[in-house]
């Protein structure tokens, strides 16, 4: 029976109205679980409206009191994890454990955010001119919106509105389509915590409902995750409409395997972080760039019987070690870059395409593919595949590892594996990426730093949660004050100063 999703709106849920529905899979079986209503620009409005009525109230109430609402709702979090993990893994196709990691890193911003009685408090300083002192304010901004992408149902909008709601904020959060589920739910279980009706609301759509988003006089920021075209589109129509925009793009993310590493810590790392939730993460590793040929042969030597024991198999399916990819469309789109790779001259080492998995043949599931003998100048190189999809390039030295590196037009992760601390020491200062693991394959910040790339994987100034979660999403208002005093000096036409 195919499920019938809604929106939430002003606490509760709201059939869509609209009349316009998507299909929601269950990437494993390959069939259609639920129909999801798209939104309409009146039922946008009625979000949004909802949202700005309930600002004041909640904007008014103490930090300390907000902070409370996201402790219970951690907790809730915590009781429901059950429900959350197979809302993720039956929509998005990923395995039971991912879902469930995904999850603990999501609730790990809900903590962070738990601190906003600290995470608010401005700067003060006394006597900056006689009689006169100043201090500074973090004040919310008001109605701020978040749309998110398929690969992280939980754990992305997590990123963004914990913070947001802290700071004083009210949220609308558009989900991918794709993977509706785990919103509603997280809706749900803010309520039960004792969120105000307006605070949050989840409103879902498609390219028509971001669109509306961009374009709504009453969003005053929006966050986004997802691919790079759409993020700059995202940041140029949304700071043209006077909001505040972080959009985060995409990436190709390198992992530099120097000679002296221990290669089956390298070899382990290689296959979690680019074959872990079928490759679609942003923060996946597809390159591996092996530092020598005698590093690059041993490297592929232990690769490559991994690679074909990967254990592909529906979510719920014991010892399961990779899932499906979320569509079918997206499947062969990542089975095309395969060909086209061969096409172009790699050396196709393992070949995932005629992966078919017992009992679920219709579902959308590629195999782990493994490249050798990569150049920069191949499309499997140059574009994000978001898929399971590694690729071998081949340096001749360090110096020649961090050039690629630097030359690729994203910046979003990478990591170094080596014994050496000089090495790693200069890759870290001298890398033009955001985000740096050193024999870490997927260094993803914790909660209190900020997560974020550089160059074509970051549009905007802010990364997300952490202390630059707490600066998008709130305004910085400075006073300075002097209390009339029993003698007057007369009218002063001149800024306060130390005389």
């Amino acid at each position: 029976m195919v499920a019938k999703l809604t929106h939430w709106i002003h606490g509760e849920a709201v059939a869509g109205a609209s009349g316009r529905v998507s299909p929601v899979y269950n990437p494993a079986q390959g069939e259609v679980a639920a129909e999801l209503p798209l939104a309409s620009r009146d039922e946008l409005d009625a979000a949004v409206a909802s949202a700005r009525a309930a600002f004041p109230a909640w904007a008014a109430t103490p930090a300390l009191r907000r902070a409370r609402v996201l402790f219970k709702f951690k907790e809730l979090l915590e009781s429901h994890a059950d429900e959350l993990v197979e809302a993720i893994s039956r929509e998005h196709g990923k395995v039971r454990d991912d879902a469930r990691g995904e999850l603990t890193r999501g609730i790990e911003v809900v903590e962070f955010a738990c601190g906003a009685p600290h995470l608010l408090k401005g700067e003060m300083c006394e006597n900056v001119g006689s009689g006169v002192d100043s201090y500074s304010l973090r004040q919310p901004l008001g109605v701020v919106a978040g749309i998110t992408p398929f690969n992280f149902p939980a754990m992305v909008p997590m990123w963004m509105f914990p913070v947001a709601l802290a700071a004083g904020n009210c949220f609308i959060l558009k989900p991918s389509e794709k993977v509706p589920s785990a919103s509603l739910i997280i809706a749900r279980l803010l309520k039960e915590a004792g969120l105000p009706d307006g605070v949050f609301n989840v409103v879902n759509g498609d390219k028509d409902t971001v669109e509306a988003i961009l374009a709504h006089p009453d969003i005053q920021a929006v966050s986004f995750v997802g691919s790079t075209p759409i993020a700059r589109h995202i940041y140029t129509v949304g700071t043209a409409n006077g909001k505040r925009v972080q959009a985060l793009g995409g990436a190709k993310n390198h992992m530099v395997v120097m000679p002296d590493a221990d290669l089956d810590q390298a070899v382990d790392a290689l296959m979690g972080a680019a074959y872990g939730s079928a490759g679609e993460r942003c923060m996946a590793i597809s390159v591996a760039v092996a530092v020598g040929d005698a590093t690059a042969d041993a490297l592929i030597d232990r690769l490559a019987p991994k690679v074909r024991a990967l254990k592909v198999a529906a979510w719920d399916a014991e010892g399961a070690e990779m899932g499906p990819l979320v569509t079918r469309e997206h499947r062969d789109k990542v089975a095309s870059y395969v060909e086209a790779g061969v096409k172009e001259g790699a050396t196709l080492v393992v070949d995932g395409r005629a992966l078919k998995v017992d009992g679920n043949q219709t579902g959308f599931f590629l195999g782990g593919c493994l490249f050798d003998h990569v150049s920069t100048d191949m499309t499997i190189y140059r574009d994000e595949i978001f898929g399971p999809v590694l690729a071998v390039v081949r340096a001749p030295d360090y110096e020649s590892a961090v050039k690629l590196v630097n030359e690729h037009a994203f910046g979003n992760g990478t990591a170094i594996f080596t014994r050496d601390g000089d090495a790693a020491r200069d890759f870290v200062h001298r890398i033009q990426v955001g985000m740096v693991g050193v024999n870490v394959p997927i260094p993803v910040p914790m909660a209190f730093m900020s997560f974020g790339g550089w160059k074509a994987s970051l549009f905007g100034d802010h990364h997300a949660y952490g202390m630059e979660g707490v600066r998008f999403y709130t305004r910085l208002k400075t006073v300075t004050e002097r209390w009339p005093q029993s003698i007057r000096a007369g009218a002063e036409f001149v800024m306060p100063t130390m005389k």
